[in-house]
């Protein structure tokens, strides 16, 4: 019996256009019922741009988040249900709403405030992240700490995605030198990522602090669906353990790379990934080669997983 995991992206994947051709029928206003929710005009810069308008973080949250669960809402209306979901980082928000956790509207009015809050804690261009690549994860922290320790910033472990790509956050000059000393130890490469912010390090918690007061004023449900979280790359369902894993989710590494352990060891084999972009889906690969994995981001992809399906016991 196949086993599936929808998989939610996070902030990098935004693309100009992202989910256009799945705008028909149905769901034609999808994107303009989020415009009410945020109070602005976030279709058009989803689907017309400017690309670094819809970088900016408090717009790229909603516009991914929206996305995804565009795509979710597609896959159940057509039958097909998932065992698991996840989400990286952000994608996480669309994962609790594609497991009945919260509203959809109630997401979209929260990632934006998350999305806000961020951007508050650290304004734009003042922090940043960078993947490192081919380095584990013992060297790299020795790096970072070693950074922060001789220049008094924050550069840390953020995202351990996967063998061999970790990523790291903090300030933008802290950033810039933990990359040039990563590759004196040997890393391959050091990417600059295209966020606007240094997510997922201690430069958050003030964010954290007032996100928990926005997530205290909504409704939190039990998981229909476990969701794994990017915390403790386990299982949760109960909506307090959600909710403070959150609040925590802003200032500490994304485990994605266990997470995707943790499923395969649960079982799934097929993994789904429902947004722009197939980075997700090349994470899962580069953790275990065999692990079937589907992209959807327009309307040919949908139909290939839809006329897969019918060999699934799921439809």
């Amino acid at each position: 019996m196949t086993k599936i995991a929808f998989l939610f992206p996070g902030q990098g994947s935004q693309k100009v256009g992202m989910g256009a051709e799945l705008l028909t029928g149905a769901y034609a206003n999808f994107y303009k019922d989020a415009d009410s929710l945020v109070a602005y005009d976030l279709s058009s810069l989803m689907l017309e741009g400017p690309e670094d308008q819809l970088t900016l973080t408090y717009n790229a949250q909603p516009a991914l988040l929206t996305t995804g669960v565009l795509v979710a809402k597609q896959l159940a209306d057509a039958g097909i249900k998932a065992d698991f979901t996840i989400g990286h980082s952000l994608g996480e928000y669309a994962a609790l709403v594609a497991s009945g956790v919260m509203s959809f509207e109630d997401a979209v009015k929260i990632v934006h405030k998350r999305g806000v809050l961020m951007n508050e804690a650290v304004p734009a261009g003042e922090g940043t992240m960078a993947a490192i690549l081919a380095l584990d994860s013992e060297q790299l922290g020795a790096v970072t700490e070693a950074v922060s320790s001789e220049l008094g910033e924050v550069v840390q472990m953020a995202n351990l995605n996967c063998p061999g790509q970790i990523v790291i956050s903090g300030t933008k000059h802290a950033v810039e030198v933990a990359c040039e000393r990563a590759k004196e130890a040997g890393a391959r490469r050091a990417l600059p990522l295209n966020v606007s912010g240094p997510f997922h390090s201690a430069l958050m918690k003030p964010a954290a602090e007032r996100l928990k007061a926005a997530l205290d004023a909504i409704e939190l449900h039990e998981a229909q669906i476990p969701v794994i979280a990017n915390v403790t790359a386990k299982p949760v369902t109960r909506p307090e353990e959600i909710e403070k894993l959150l609040v925590e989710q802003l200032y500490s590494p994304v485990r994605f790379e266990e997470s995707i352990r943790e499923l395969l060891a649960q079982g799934v084999d097929t993994f789904i990934e429902c947004g722009p972009g197939k980075v997700l889906s090349g994470l899962v690969k580069k953790v275990d080669r065999k692990a079937t994995t589907y992209c959807i981001y327009d309307e040919a992809s949908l139909q290939d997983v839809l006329t897969q399906a019918k060999e699934w016991s799921h439809v």
